[in-house]
């Protein structure tokens, strides 16, 4: 029995999304799947040093990882109409170059930050730092993540919704693309086909058995915010999209390249249904 390292964030639709898994209800045929909880830049940062089997990892730093890991088609992050928040102290106006806490060189809320405010000053740091660091003045403004969107502080206020950042560089009629999952290329093709279904199955699993999972969750400790955010987290970032990408989700990961390419960012114009794993292979070995 194989041990794959599986990193994925604290935040509460990973967590959904992958005890599926960790309380048995689904696992996968030959391996074992160790989980390690990180925040996404560390999740990031591990990853371009390919340190485990299957990651976590913000959509934005893909083209950076492409040679080394396949994108997986499942347990991805979507905005519909929301996403990460640039919040301030209320009442304060942000100067053409206002000091900005943001949670990573390789978020997605990062590339699109840098492109649509090239002469904001960067700070990075815990995605859990940033609110306080706007509080108490270390910095002018921050982006917020995960559940955060939900629970800020009430002196603060959404100075814009990068939602809206995405609308405008994008031309609008696509979802935020802003997390996925990737697999280490060196797997062999039939246990990465195997890895992926587990985790397709798992997302599935959980998004279906919502009502008794969500609970025990909460019951475990493991879960941030209470009961009522929970579900309206849930509601944005572990549901019925989150399962397996559908064209529309790839187009706006195409979408998110191009930007990034032609910005500067990535030195190459790649397409992400170029970069999964082609689990046709074993219908084909079938016939």
């Amino acid at each position: 029995m194989k041990n794959i390292s599986v990193g994925h964030s604290p935040d509460a639709d990973d967590i959904f999304m992958y005890y599926a898994i960790k309380f048995g209800w689904v696992t996968p045929d030959d391996a074992k799947f160790d989980n390690i909880a990180l925040d996404i830049e560390t999740l990031n940062q591990a990853t371009l040093k390919g340190e485990y089997d299957i990651c976590a990892i913000s959509f934005a730093l893909y083209p950076f990882v492409k040679d080394d890991y396949a994108l997986l088609k499942t347990a991805v992050s979507f905005g519909e109409g929301y996403g990460p928040k640039l919040i301030k102290k209320k009442g304060t106006v942000l100067k053409k170059n206002f000091k900005v806490a943001l949670s990573g060189e390789f978020t997605t809320n990062a590339l699109l930050f840098k492109i649509a405010y090239p002469n904001a000053r960067i700070t990075y740091m815990n995605f859990l730092d940033i609110e306080n660091a706007v509080l108490d003045g270390t910095v002018d403004a921050g982006v917020l993540i995960h559940e955060s969107i939900l629970t800020y502080d009430n002196e603060l206020e959404v100075e814009r919704e990068m939602w809206d950042v995405w609308l405008e560089l994008s031309g609008g009629g696509l979802p935020l693309p802003l997390g996925g999952m990737c697999l280490r290329r060196s797997i062999p093709l039939h246990s990465a086909i195997n890895y992926e279904n587990t985790l397709i199955k798992a997302v599935e699993v959980a998004n279906k058995n919502r009502k008794v999972l969500a609970p025990m969750l909460l019951e475990k400790g493991l879960i941030r915010v209470d009961a009522p955010t929970l579900d309206k987290y849930l509601d944005l970032y572990a549901n019925d999209n989150s399962v397996k990408m559908s064209e529309i989700q790839y187009k706006a990961l195409d979408k998110l390249f191009e930007l990034g390419y032609k910005n500067g960012f990535y030195q190459n114009l790649i397409k992400a249904e170029d970069f999964l794993i082609p689990s046709e292979y074993e219908e084909l070995r079938a016939r």
